[in-house]
């Protein structure tokens, strides 16, 4: 099973998959294929079914790694009731067709195995703007939404314990790959100028954001009625800055846009939001978000690599990299505070050698 669980494990949670299935559809699924999974520990699984609607995601929660959020910061809520709010609101978003939530384990609609980090979506010039600017469009209708005091997301909030968190990895993991010793005064900047980035987005408004709006949680879904760029892996939404999910989305570490294309979108997204920030303080938010956000990206990559032996991400590295120098002379041209992370950054190598076995 996808997560590493032993052989009976494994066993169990397929026979109360394939249970779920046969009383939600009628009839014993055909086949079960796990999926490969991302840096989280869920499972997924596709189900065969011999009658409509002829496949089913089959997710499986799993035991979380604490690594991936602050100490003391309580766990992600569960899928519902944040995929049956953004349902209610018009959101694309997978249809749940039955969900045993004493086991952990949902049965979603499959909106198949095409992202917006595909090669046939991002050769062709003219969809690939098709469809970003459909995702961009989703943001300002997420933002839009009204509040729901019953869904979890609505209490959670990208705060000052989030940035220091991801300090804290980028100053453990990213400074790491260098081929010297962090100082201490080299992880005093990383908590000096991640904190600037807190006091400033302090001051933003507080907008529904998904969270993890990059390429791999964008299915791309030719022809489905409401939008055929659909969301997934919606758990983890929170309250934070308007321009969040299009960092997530434009600085994506597993599809490269270049910068006019970028430039373009802000440009044209920008006014659609609820609160349409003025353009200077649109571009200074965006950049400071990329250099925590893409921080904490990079140091993930890191952590997987070094910490679980999974070395799959490390070719997302460059691009990220790319992404954090960018930022980074940015902000430190508006900002002369932000320049001592500007210069670790620039440090920072594009290939990292992979850990020793």
């Amino acid at each position: 099973m996808a997560g590493g669980a032993g052989d009976a494990e494994t066993a169990r949670v397929e026979g109360a998959i394939v249970a779920l299935g046969t009383q939600t559809f009628g009839s014993a699924p055909t086949r079960l294929e796990w999926i490969d999974a991302g840096l989280g520990l869920r499972g997924f699984a596709r189900l065969r079914l011999s009658g409509a609607p002829g496949t089913v995601i089959a997710r499986v929660e799993a035991p979380e790694d604490l690594a991936g959020r602050p100490t003391g910061a309580p766990a992600e809520p569960p899928l519902e009731p944040i995929r049956a709010h953004l349902e209610r609101g018009g959101l694309p978003v997978p249809k749940c067709w039955a969900r045993n939530a004493a086991l952990g384990i949902a049965l979603l609609e499959d909106v198949g195995t095409v992202c917006l980090n595909d090669t046939a979506v991002q050769i062709d010039a003219k969809l690939r703007r098709a469809r970003y600017a459909e995702a961009c469009d989703l943001v300002p209708r997420l933002q839009s939404l009204p509040a729901d005091p019953a869904v979890e997301a609505y209490a959670r909030h990208l705060d000052d314990a989030l940035f220091a968190y991801k300090a804290d990895l980028f100053a453990t993991y990213s400074l790491a790959v260098r081929s010297r010793e962090t100082t201490p005064a080299e992880r005093e900047a990383v908590r000096d100028a991640f904190t600037h980035v807190a006091e400033t987005s302090s001051d933003a408004p507080d907008r529904l954001a998904h969270r993890d709006f990059q390429s791999a949680n964008l299915h791309v879904v030719p022809g489905r009625a409401g939008g055929e760029v659909v969301m997934i892996d919606l758990q983890g939404a929170f309250l934070a800055p308007p321009e969040y999910d299009l960092v997530c989305l434009l600085r994506d570490s597993y599809a490269e846009l270049e910068q006019d294309e970028i430039d373009a979108h802000l440009a044209r997204v920008r006014p659609k939001l609820p609160d349409a920030p003025d353009p200077e303080t649109f571009a200074r938010r965006f950049d400071l978000l990329t250099l925590t956000r893409k921080g904490k990206d990079h140091a993930r990559f890191v952590y997987a690599a070094r910490e679980r032996g999974d070395t799959r991400f490390l070719r997302f590295i460059p691009a990220t990299v790319r992404a954090l120098r960018g930022a980074a002379a940015r902000a430190a041209a508006r900002e002369p505070a932000m320049t001592p992370l500007a210069e670790l950054i620039a440090e920072l190598p594009e290939t990292p050698d992979e850990p020793s076995a």
